[in-house]
């Protein structure tokens, strides 16, 4: 790949530096030498089309753009070289680049588009997994807050998933597993926040289900604790005592150390109650499984 996305990329996930200043750095004495002549976007001189124009003087117009703040018009100039170049070498570089540029000017949709034709066009090429990083983080920087659909979160998870299976040996991989990660405890929240809005209002049996998808489907996530203990609220308040006593159970097992069982064991033993396996439920299969570790 070319120089240009290599040093973007790896500036924007080590961080520290500034990104106008890298690419500034690596290609303005490139730029200047052919950013003069298009001095309107999509024409020279004179009004000179750019048809007139090399592919390079074309492709540093856009690196230009980019190292003076101006994404959307980077975009642009990268895809004329794409339209007026097609079999250049530039091509190539220009289409990742145009997915880089429509990103960083947070045009998502147009950004997965460009590169997921890089990824139509070149699947075996070295910016394949690049590409692929990219149409993910389209997805995942577009992930809304907790209260909202949560479609988005679902397709960057999925994008993501690809990124890690299919280059598990580039340097994007790590990086797609922290947001991964971040991302499904993204799509954890959304269910307890779902959940605490019917357990406020007395809607138990509504709140449990949504509780209980985050102990079954979410058990890597950082609200699994809370998640068992409005259980035990929830099927307290339904009069369901060995659910509650086997939520609490799982709680003790698991995160004894935390609020959230000095809360449930509270509630427990003030109906003189104990936390206590039962295993004719649900929460007894899941106690198996987080406790005992018997998955079959």
């Amino acid at each position: 790949m070319g120089i240009e996305v290599d040093i973007v990329e790896r500036s924007s996930m080590a961080g520290g530096r500034s990104r106008n200043s890298v690419i500034l750095a690596a290609v303005m004495a490139l730029a200047l030498s052919g950013c003069d002549e298009l001095r309107q976007k999509g024409t020279g001189p004179q009004g000179q089309p750019l048809e007139a124009f090399t592919a390079q003087q074309i492709f540093e117009r856009g690196e230009y753009e980019l190292s003076t703040s101006d994404p959307e018009d980077a975009a642009f100039y990268f895809g004329e070289v794409e339209r007026l170049y097609p079999y250049s070498d530039l091509a190539k570089r220009a289409l990742i680049m145009q997915a880089y540029a429509y990103h960083q000017d947070k045009d998502y949709e147009n950004a997965r588009g460009a590169a997921q034709r890089y990824i139509d066009f070149y699947p075996a090429d070295d910016d394949a997994a690049y590409a692929q990083y990219l149409l993910a983080l389209s997805y995942y920087d577009q992930i809304e807050l907790v209260g909202r659909d949560q479609g988005l979160t679902f397709q960057a998870l999925q994008a993501l998933r690809t990124v890690i299976e299919r280059y598990p040996d580039s340097e994007y991989a790590r990086s797609s597993i922290l947001k991964f990660d971040l991302a499904f405890d993204h799509l954890a929240g959304k269910e307890m926040e779902i959940g605490r809005y019917y357990l406020k209002r007395d809607h138990f049996a509504a709140s449990v289900n949504r509780f209980r998808v985050v102990v079954e489907d979410f058990q890597t996530t950082t609200h699994t604790a809370e998640a068992l203990h409005r259980l035990v609220e929830a099927y307290l308040s339904l009069g369901l005592a060995e659910e509650a006593q086997t939520a609490g159970a799982i709680l003790g097992y698991n995160y004894q150390s935390t609020e959230w069982y000095e809360d449930s064991f509270a509630l427990l033993t003030g109906q003189g109650l104990e936390p206590k396996v039962f295993d004719n439920n649900w929460l007894g299969a899941v106690y198996r499984q987080m406790v005992k570790g018997e998955w079959l």
